[in-house]
C-alpha cells in the first residue's frame, strides 16, 4: 500500500478539483472557493455532466440487473452478466475464485488504488419473483435499492469515465463483490483486500442503500448459533431428563435480561428458533440464531462476554433442575458470522472529501455508523466508507422493497464519482 496523503496537502488539492468539476455544471460553490483553489479538471466536469443526462441509462441498468436473481452463495449469474456489462465499456475485466467481478482501470502514473464496489448477492431465497414493477422513475421489487442501486451506480461511474477519457494517476478498480448479505459474512471483501489486492488498496468506497448518507463507523457483529442437545425421550415416559429446549429458554430468558450501554450502543437479538418434532416429545435438539452488534470494540466485547455466561448458565441451571437423571445435556456455539467494529474519525482524509463532494454537488452530508462492505477494510486499516447511492428507498430486505430516483437521482453516481476522482487524482 502507498502512503496515503496527508489530510491538509492533499485536502487543498482535492478541494480545488472538486470546485472545478461541480463549476462545470454551474454548480455554485463561491463561499469555498473563496478560501481554496487547485487545478482544473474539465474531463471530471464532463463525467459528472454525462452522469446526469444519461440517467435513464443508469436506472434501466438498476432494474435490469435486479431481474437477475441473487440469493446468498448463488451470485454467479448477475456476477457474469455483470461482467459483461463492464466489458462493454472497454474494461478488462476478470471473476475471481470466489465469484467477485473485477475490472481495473489503470493510472496514468503511481498515485493511489481506489476501490469502489457494490454488492451482487441479496437476502432473498431462490424462487423469489424480482420482477421489477416500475411506474416512471419509481420501481418495485426485492433488491432494487440493496443494492443493485449500488451496482447501477458503479457502472455509471465507469461508463462515464470510459466515455470522457478522464485521466488520473490512481488506478481505479470497480467492483461487483459476493457475499455482503448476513451468511456471507463478507466473504466477498475479505478475499478483495487479504487475496487478490493485499496491501494495495488505499482508498475503499462501498456504495450501498439508497439516499445521500455515510457512513465512516463500522457496527461490529457477532453471530453464533447455539444448539442444546440431549438423548430425548418420550414427554411422559422420559420425563426427568434435562431438556434442550427447556435450556434454550433459560438461555433467551437470560439474554433478553443483559443490560447494555446506549452510548456506545450495543444491541443483541435472538433471530431464529428451532428444535422439536412433537407435542409429546422431549427434544433432542434446542437451537438458536444470536445476533450482537456494537460500534464499540469493547462493549462488543463486554456484550459478548455477557452472553457467552447466559448460555452456560442456562445449560447448568436445567442440568441442576434434574439431579436423579442418568443424562446430561450439552451445548455447542457455534460461529456464523464475525463483523469487526471499527471507525474513521470526521478529520480522515477519505470523510472529508466525502463531505466536501456533497457540499460541492448542493447537498449536505453527516457521518453514521451500519454495518457493510466497508467493516473490513476499515479494520485492517484502509480508509473506508459507505456511500448511498442517490435517490429515495424503503423497505430493504422486504419483498416490498421500492426507489424513487425523484427528481435528483443522479446526484448518487455524480457523487461517487467526484469522491472517486479526488481519490485517484483524476486530471
Amino acid at each position: 500500500m502507498r502512503p496515503v496523503p496527508t489530510a491538509d496537502a492533499s485536502a487543498a488539492r482535492a478541494f480545488g478539483r472538486l470546485i472545478v468539476a461541480a463549476g462545470a455544471l454551474g454548480i455554485s460553490v463561491a463561499s469555498a472557493a473563496r478560501s481554496q483553489s487547485g487545478p482544473t479538471s474539465p474531463s471530471v466536469g464532463r463525467a459528472l455532466a454525462r452522469i446526469k443526462a444519461d440517467n435513464a441509462w443508469t436506472l434501466d441498468q438498476q432494474q435490469s440487473i435486479c431481474e437477475i436473481p441473487a440469493p446468498p452463495f448463488k451470485e454467479s449469474v448477475r456476477g457474469a452478466e455483470y461482467k459483461r456489462r463492464l466489458e462493454a465499456l472497454g474494461l478488462a475485466v476478470r471473476i475471481d475464485s470466489i465469484g467477485n467481478v473485477i475490472a481495473e482501470r489503470k493510472g496514468t502514473g503511481n498515485g493511489p488504488t481506489v476501490m469502489l464496489a457494490g454488492h451482487l448477492d441479496t437476502v432473498f431465497p431462490e424462487g423469489t419473483d424480482v420482477t421489477v414493477k416500475r411506474d416512471g422513475n419509481v420501481m418495485r421489487a426485492p433488491g432494487i435499492g440493496d443494492d443493485c442501486r449500488g451496482l447501477a451506480v458503479v457502472l455509471a461511474v465507469a461508463r462515464a469515465f470510459q466515455m470522457e477519457k478522464v485521466p488520473a494517476t490512481g488506478t481505479i478498480i470497480f467492483v461487483g463483490n459476493v457475499g455482503e448479505e448476513g451468511p456471507g459474512n463478507l466473504r466477498g471483501v475479505r478475499h478483495l483486500v487479504t487475496r487478490e489486492y493485499q496491501g494495495k488498496v488505499d482508498y475503499f468506497i462501498s456504495v450501498d442503500g439508497t439516499g445521500l448518507g455515510l457512513t465512516s463507523r463500522a457496527v461490529g457483529s457477532n453471530r453464533y448459533r447455539v444448539t442444546y442437545q440431549g438423548p430425548g425421550g418420550h414427554s411422559y415416559g422420559a420425563f426427568g431428563m434435562p431438556n434442550p429446549i427447556h435450556a434454550l429458554g433459560r438461555a433467551i430468558a437470560a439474554i433478553a435480561d443483559i443490560q447494555v450501554p446506549t452510548t456506545p450502543k450495543a444491541t443483541f437479538n435472538v433471530g431464529l428458533i428451532e428444535g422439536g418434532t412433537s407435542v409429546n416429545t422431549i427434544s433432542p435438539t434446542g437451537a438458536m440464531d444470536v445476533d450482537l452488534r456494537s460500534e464499540s470494540k469493547q462493549a462488543l466485547a463486554d456484550l459478548d462476554a455477557k452472553f457467552q455466561t447466559a448460555v452456560r448458565n442456562a445449560l447448568a441451571a436445567e442440568n441442576a433442575r434434574w439431579p436423579s437423571s442418568g443424562v446430561k445435556i450439552s451445548v455447542k456455539v457455534d460461529t456464523i458470522g464475525i463483523r469487526p467494529a471499527g471507525a474513521l474519525p470526521d478529520s480522515a482524509f477519505i470523510v472529508c472529501t466525502a463531505m466536501t463532494a456533497g457540499r460541492s454537488l448542493g447537498f449536505t452530508t453527516s457521518t453514521s455508523a451500519s454495518s457493510t462492505d466497508a467493516n473490513f477494510p476499515m479494520s485492517l486499516g484502509i480508509p473506508a466508507i459507505t456511500i448511498d447511492g442517490g435517490g429515495d428507498g424503503h423497505g430493504a430486505h422486504a419483498t416490498s422493497e421500492s426507489y424513487d430516483d425523484g427528481d435528483r437521482g443522479w446526484l448518487g453516481p455524480q457523487w461517487a464519482a467526484l469522491i472517486v476522482a479526488t481519490l485517484a487524482q483524476a486530471r
